[in-house]
C-alpha cells in the first residue's frame, strides 16, 4: 500500500517578472520579515522594481504550487577571486512553512550552483534562533562557521547570526 504524500505538488523554476505580485505577499509574510533580513512594509513599488531588474550575477528560484509563488532562493554568484562561490538567501511563505518547499529550492539551487555554475562553496547568515532553517541547512550539508554577535537589529532588539556554509567535496565534484 503506497502512502501518499501530504506535501503539496512544487515546481521550482526562474523568477519571472510576472511574479512580483507574489513576491511582495512572500517578503510581507511575518516569519519571514522575523527570520530574515527583509524589512516590514516595503513598497510594492520596491518589489516589483527588483524583481523586473534582478542584478545579472543573480540566479533567483522561485518554489510555485499551484498558481502562487510560495518560495524564493536567491544565489548572488561572486565575482574575481570569489568567482566560485554564491551566498544564499531563501524566503519560504508563513503558510507553506514544513510541506518541503525550502528542501525543493535547496536541492534545485544546489544542483544549479554545482552542477552548472561550478561553485565549489555556498555560503549563507542565518539568525541562530531560526531552528528550522538550521536543520534545513544541515540537512544539505551545511556547517556552522561562526556567529556574528548582534548580526542584526530584529523587533527590538540585536540578535546574533551563524554563518554557514558547503563546500563541495570532491567526490561531488
Amino acid at each position: 500500500m503506497s502512502k501518499k504524500s501530504s506535501h503539496p505538488t512544487i515546481l521550482i523554476r526562474g523568477q519571472e517578472a510576472d511574479d512580483w505580485e507574489d513576491i511582495a505577499a512572500l517578503s510581507g509574510s511575518p516569519q519571514v520579515v522575523y527570520h530574515t533580513l527583509q524589512m516590514p512594509f516595503v513598497s510594492r513599488d520596491v518589489i516589483r522594481e527588483r524583481t523586473e531588474n534582478s542584478a545579472p550575477n543573480r540566479q533567483i528560484l522561485v518554489a510555485v504550487v499551484g498558481d502562487q509563488v510560495v518560495g524564493m532562493l536567491g544565489l548572488h554568484i561572486g565575482s574575481g577571486r570569489q568567482a566560485h562561490l554564491a551566498r544564499l538567501g531563501m524566503m519560504v511563505r508563513d503558510d507553506f512553512h514544513g510541506q518541503g518547499v525550502g528542501s525543493a529550492l535547496m536541492e534545485a539551487a544546489i544542483e544549479l550552483a554545482e552542477k552548472w555554475f561550478d561553485l565549489h562553496r555556498i555560503e549563507l547568515e542565518v539568525f541562530v534562533d531560526n531552528q528550522p532553517a538550521l536543520a534545513l541547512y544541515r540537512k544539505f550539508g551545511f556547517e556552522i562557521e561562526g556567529t556574528v554577535r548582534e548580526y542584526a537589529f530584529r523587533d527590538g532588539e540585536y540578535v546574533d547570526s551563524y554563518i554557514m556554509a558547503r563546500i563541495r567535496s570532491e567526490e561531488q565534484a
